[in-house]
């Protein structure tokens, strides 16, 4: 670990919570120089929906790579992107009567979600822009003006920009109209807030602690922008691409966001890539008035269309669905039911234990760091990281799976005993 202690900047972070070298990592399961097995739930943030090393994925970009075609083409034309664009297209998108034009921006979400603030101020003329408690949407300036940690906004000035932040349903939050009194701040000409140009919103909060929308209170939002003249930017980068069950997260609430954000797994295959959905109409972007040297990564493109086929090949969305019965039965039945000051929260395959009620970060940091030491790797996000997060690969093995939820059940039990001295 010498040379990374030298040499890295103290900004990594990853890494200290999992302090091995990893050299191979196949579907599910990730190993280390020592040659110990780690099963995976945390699929690189969200990137690796299709697991590490997916064999069809692998296929189309080997033989890719194979015939020296183009690697780097900024926004030409090229074969690799003509295949993504008919296939997302055909699978995706006229399936689901969806009609939206597709920007290529920089290699990662922020880029895509700087993109659409910027796009979206140019089409409505006005700066403001509504986001909510609780909300991450990525680390330059403009997403972390969006992003409710002050934490990690502590570092940069100005982070302001015109952004006011509005309650999410979700803890006292939750006990009141949220879309009424957004409702009432637009139509209040002394609330002080401007009209913004956007709403920016995820449907489920990963980073926010995995809280999870309703869909009335998402097909509200859909009307609230609607009465007001505002659009709806829906950033789908951790929970789309299937997360939830539907490729799109929005899907289940039956709306249509004016602007779709989405990268991590869009590429399929790890590699840096984010789209912005946008309608027709509100494409009114001039020639390369949003560029980024890194918009044409060909291989990105090879892998998102590969994806999208190895979506349709192993009927992934039903796969889906019942590993979402198994985690929602096992942690409602088999964890939530060890202590009433355990909640449980989630959707498709993205959930969250949260584990606040037992004061600070404390015991969720103890129970990720023994999952780690034997065999599982695990998040923690929300509030004061209090909530432990599982996000396995999309086509990970029930019986991994099953495996791996031992594992979490096991550390839990055994921290709770050395916490509280009891369960």
């Amino acid at each position: 670990m010498n040379i990374f202690e030298k040499y890295e900047s103290n900004v990594r972070s990853y890494c200290r919570n999992f302090p091995e070298v990893f050299n191979r990592a196949k579907g599910s399961v990730i190993y280390s120089n020592s040659g110990k097995e780690y099963i995976d739930f945390l699929a690189g943030a969200g990137a690796l929906n299709y697991g590490h090393n997916n064999d069809q994925i692998k296929q189309e970009i080997m033989s890719y790579l194979d015939l020296d075609t183009i690697i780097h083409g900024l926004d030409l034309h090229t074969s690799a992107k003509e295949k993504f664009l008919a296939k997302f297209s055909a699978t995706i998108l006229t399936p689901k009567n969806l009609d939206y034009r597709i920007q290529f921006c920089g290699p990662t979400g922020t880029n895509a979600v700087e993109a659409a603030l910027k796009l979206v101020r140019k089409i409505k003329n006005r700066t403001g822009i509504f986001s909510f408690m609780g909300a991450f949407h990525g680390m330059t300036s403009g997403s972390l003006a969006v992003t409710g940690n002050t934490a990690i906004r502590a570092g940069i000035w100005g982070t302001s920009n015109n952004v006011t932040f509005m309650p999410y349903p979700y803890g006292f939050m939750n006990s009141f109209d949220t879309i009424a009194y957004m409702d009432s701040v637009l139509n209040d000409v002394n609330s002080g807030i401007e009209k913004p140009a956007a709403i920016i919103f995820e449907t489920v909060q990963a980073e926010g602690g995995i809280i999870v929308a309703p869909i009335e209170w998402i097909q509200r939002l859909r009307e609230l922008c609607d009465r007001h003249d505002i659009l709806l930017i829906c950033d789908d980068i951790q929970v789309g691409c299937g997360r939830t069950g539907s490729f799109f997260s929005f899907e289940r609430a039956n709306i249509i966001p004016d602007l779709v954000v989405l990268s991590k797994s869009i590429s399929g295959y790890g590699f840096p890539m984010s789209l912005l959905l946008i309608k027709p109409e509100l494409d009114v972007w001039q020639p390369g008035e949003h560029t980024g040297t890194f918009r044409g990564n060909q291989l990105a493109f090879v892998g998102a269309a590969a994806a999208l086929e190895y979506r349709e090949n192993s009927n992934l969305p039903e796969k889906v669905k019942l590993k979402e019965a198994f985690l929602r039965t096992f942690l409602t039945e088999e964890i939530a039911s060890i202590s009433d000051r355990i909640s449980i929260r989630g959707i498709g395959m993205i959930w969250g234990i949260d584990l606040a009620d037992f004061g600070g970060a404390g015991l969720a940091k103890e129970i990720a760091a023994l999952c780690f030491d034997s065999g599982l790797i695990v998040e923690r996000v929300g509030r004061n990281d209090t909530v432990i997060k599982f996000l396995p690969p999309l086509n990970i093995e029930m019986s991994t799976l099953q495996t791996g939820c031992s594992i979490f059940k096991h550390a839990l039990e055994e921290c709770l005993v050395v916490t509280t001295g009891s369960r």
